[in-house]
């Protein structure tokens, strides 16, 4: 076969040809462990490789192709593990200092699931400490580099899933999504990535942060990818549907007036020009998501004091950020969690409105490009933002609104890539991913290029 680079084909076509016998689990497992090996000292995308669990995995999906019994449907399927994820047998740092001495004794539930129905784990990626950051940095190691551009940022906190699929290193991944920690990194290494329904894929309970916002999901090369993995994740069936021909479509090409690189502003209105062009509906819309802040902030920083207060007996071994955000938990009142849950019902009733008239919500994912690692960009556009939220605003209010989005690659500025977020109703997640395809069949990839960088030739050059 001309094409070797198995780890940049869709599952599909990977399933097949492990069905076929053209190639075989261990060999496409053992090359993405070569590549973790040889490569990723560019990205530190792996906080650690579990090679033997790897193997032994692989062997017994070679073992079922062999045998005429594989009917598992991501039966010796590479995928990485966030490493806010137990995997059997394998250390769960959390991304911090204090964590991670003890192998898992049983896995999380999105990883079981993923187990059962046939996935070879490669390792656990890099994330921020407990999640609590849109970057990928931590006391462990070097912060979590970007495909496109090492020296620049993966976003976060699934930054380390994101830059294992677009370095291939993994066929896909599992990461987890409380304030845009999927959508994000999946904008900045030009994937796609979805968060569901809140209600309908709440975080594992093996681990407690951003308790009422946080989902697991999927990070793939293509959006058939995460309709397979998400299929396993919601225990549902997600066949592709016929596309419909029009779609009403809700806008905003700067939510609440936030700024926008110029670069991002451009690219992702000229995708919403290709919609236009395929005939569906295009409204531009205020949303109606001011007040998520007060929603959001203190349950998250409660969480942080109810489940970590502990850790500040060893300040030392936690991040600026982390220790910050316990430190400001005890601060949290019953009051500002009362407020807090008003403010979320209430954003809720307002998005839920709004999808009575519109079947999807566009919005750019980030509001700047991918930046160099540790400078976070403090002014947008010429205008001045605050470094916490002013490069990701986008995201997390529709975790507060509990609504499934994802993020789709929609081009490249500067050479880098940007996203364009898709918001959907609840429990919408096959209509969402039969849109969010239809976009991508109608946009150029940019799989070749990843390719060219990181595959067979990359290797060689």
């Amino acid at each position: 076969m001309a094409d070797r680079d198995f780890l940049f084909w869709p599952i599909a076509e990977l399933l097949e040809a492990y069905r076929t016998r053209e190639v075989s689990p261990v060999e496409v497992v053992e090359d993405a462990l070569s590549r973790i090996a040889g490569l990723d000292d560019q990205l530190h995308s792996f906080l650690s490789v579990t090679t033997e669990i790897a193997l032994e995995q692989a062997a017994a999906a070679e073992r079922l192709y062999r045998h005429g019994e594989a009917t598992l449907p991501l039966l010796g399927v590479p995928i990485s593990v966030k490493d806010l994820f137990d995997v059997q047998g394998a250390v769960t740092t959390l991304g911090s200092r204090l964590y991670g001495h003890e192998p898992a004794v049983a896995d999380s539930e999105p990883v079981a699931k993923l187990r059962a129905a046939g996935a070879v784990f490669v390792g656990k990626t890099n994330t921020a400490e407990f999640g609590q950051s849109a970057t990928t940095d931590n006391l462990l190691g070097p912060a979590c580099g970007n495909p496109w551009d090492p020296t620049r940022t993966a976003g976060g906190s699934s930054g380390g899933a994101a830059a294992s699929v677009g370095a291939g290193f993994a066929a896909a991944a599992l990461g987890s999504d409380g304030g845009g920690s999927i959508r994000i990194p999946a904008a900045m290494c030009g994937l796609f990535g979805l968060k569901p329904t809140f209600a309908e894929l709440a975080e594992d309970e093996s681990f407690k942060a951003m308790s009422p916002f946080a989902c697991a999901g999927p990070i793939t090369r293509v959006v058939d990818d995460a309709r397979r993995m998400l299929a396993v994740q919601l225990e549902r069936d997600l066949t592709a549907r016929a596309p419909r021909e029009r779609r009403r479509l809700a806008w905003n090409p700067a939510p609440l007036g936030h700024p926008v690189d110029p670069g991002v502003r451009q690219v992702t209105a000229a995708a919403v020009a290709r919609l236009a062009e395929m005939g569906h509906q295009i409204d531009e819309v205020d949303l109606p998501i001011d007040g998520w802040p007060e929603a959001f902030g203190p349950p998250v920083l409660d969480d942080e004091w109810r489940y970590r207060s502990h850790l500040l007996e060893r300040p030392g071994d936690l991040t600026s950020y982390a220790r910050k955000a316990i430190e400001r938990g005890e601060q949290v009142t019953k009051a500002d969690l009362a407020v807090a849950r008003a403010m979320r019902e209430k954003i809720r009733r307002r998005v839920g409105e709004l999808f009575t008239r519109y079947d999807f919500i566009l919005t750019p994912t980030m509001a700047c490009l991918p930046f160099t690692l540790g400078q976070r960009p403090t002014e947008i556009d010429g205008v001045k933002v605050d470094s916490l939220w002013g490069p990701f605003p986008f995201a997390a209010p529709f975790n507060v609104s509990g609504s499934p989005a994802a993020s789709v690659p929609v081009g490249l500025a500067e050479d880098l890539p940007v996203g364009l977020q898709v918001v959907a109703p609840y429990n919408a997640e096959g209509d969402l991913i039969d849109f969010c395809q239809e976009l991508e069949a109608a946009l150029p990839s940019t799989v070749g290029v990843m390719k060219s960088r990181w595959g067979h030739v990359g290797l060689n050059r």
